[in-house]
């Protein structure tokens, strides 16, 4: 298996637009084209503030055979009642119109501002455009046009050798805030030209999502408009419907780590980001209590301004993991680890450590927060980021 540049995949076509959807100069709405036969499978967000194009998706995907996927950055139609949904639909039907397909055979996807209409004729004015530019090579171009408050475009690939065929993967992702898991403030669009079975790809996006988008916290909240796409376009090799064949499993791996690399992805450009830590939890009683516990570190403001800081704060830590609500924990049990060096040890501060071996870890780019609770033998990881006066700034201006 090897990296490779964002290639064409068999079978997808993409292009890329100008909507003026905001007072910006770039291309803001993306249009991608699936070839017939292709399988699609999804996972959204569980906000109950779900923006409309999120169950017009819901809907559609429900009825199978999809066969395009429109996205607009700056706008999110969320918040916007009945109007945001006929806006949706026109979204679909434009788009269906426009590729001779029917209007339940499109996923609309937005990103931006909550709360405003779409400029809606803009976009329609713009979906046949886009049409008619469709090829194979827009990958990169499809990552900028989606971005909002993101510094770069996030792009991932992989190819993996499946019966004598080089099966190509290639994802884009946005997102830099308003980020926590089920699923992140965040759009992601990953594609194949292998064929999978429906059930097969469905279960592939989910475990996908939860080894990858489901371990990131930029700032504990959840989007309105939350997706991850997967894209089997079956132009290239044998179906693939049995989960125990190695040729699954390749695949899996491959598309997996395309996955975990978006995810990365996003938290190395959080808004204003300068740290990129793991936080590792092992000794745990159960999976759900590891995340738990990182979850509640990962997240802490006190523990974020900290990791700005440089500031190897212990006590913010043993703070975190005391209000992660584990039932019975003997802190006694609990040993703390920044990178290499050893912080608390039995609950408290380890006789070994030293302020400046602390600053040491906490001054590098990329580390590692590691916990171990002493109760059991289950482990889990997160990745997070530290938050800076930029993050505060970004947000603060995001409507101006």
């Amino acid at each position: 298996m090897t990296e490779t540049p964002i290639a064409q995949i068999p079978g997808i076509r993409l292009a890329t637009v100008p909507a003026n959807i905001k007072n910006w100069q770039r291309d803001d709405l993306l249009l991608i084209e699936l070839n017939e036969g292709a399988a699609v499978s999804a996972t959204f967000t569980q906000n109950a503030f779900c923006a409309a194009p999120v169950t017009v998706a819901k809907e559609h995907i429900a009825s199978g055979n999809i066969r395009a996927l429109l996205v607009n950055a700056g706008n999110a139609n969320a918040a916007t009642g009945e109007r945001g949904l006929r806006d949706a639909r026109a979204c679909c039907g434009a788009a269906a119109e426009a590729l001779h397909i029917a209007a339940r055979q499109v996923l609309p996807f937005s990103t931006g501002v909550i709360g405003e209409h779409l400029p809606l004729e803009k976009i329609l004015q713009a979906i046949p455009v886009a049409a008619d530019h469709l090829d194979g090579a827009g990958w990169e171009a499809a990552a900028r046009a989606i971005m909002t408050t993101d510094t770069r475009p996030k792009m991932a690939s992989r190819t993996v050798e499946i019966a004598g065929e080089q099966i190509r993967i290639a994802g884009i992702a946005k997102g830099a805030g308003m980020i926590q898991p089920n699923m992140a403030t965040m759009l992601a669009y990953v594609a194949t030209d292998a064929a999978v079975a429906q059930p097969l790809l469905d279960e592939l996006v989910r475990e996908a999502v939860q080894a990858s988008f489901n371990r990131i916290s930029i700032d504990g909240d959840t989007s309105t408009n939350d997706a991850c796409v997967l894209m089997a376009s079956g132009a290239t090799g044998p179906l693939l419907g049995d989960p125990r064949s190695p040729e699954y499993e390749r695949l899996k791996n491959a598309i997996t780590e395309v996955h975990i690399e978006l995810a990365q992805a996003i938290v190395r450009d959080g808004e204003g980001a300068t740290k990129f830590v793991t936080v590792q939890v092992r000794g745990a009683a159960s999976s759900d209590e590891a995340l738990r516990v990182a979850f509640e570190v990962g997240e802490s403001p006190l523990v974020k301004t900290a990791l700005y800081a440089s500031d190897p704060n212990w006590g913010r830590l043993v703070m975190a993991i005391g209000n992660a609500g584990v039932e019975g924990l003997d802190v006694e049990k609990v040993n703390i680890h920044l990178g290499d060096v050893q912080v608390v040890e039995a609950g408290g501060r380890a006789a070994s450590y030293t302020e400046e071996a602390g600053e040491k870890v906490f001054s590098e780019p990329e580390f590692t927060i590691a916990v171990d609770l002493g109760r059991g033998d289950c482990s889990e990881h997160i990745w997070t980021c530290d938050f800076s006066h930029e993050y505060v700034t970004i947000n603060a201006e995001y409507r101006t």
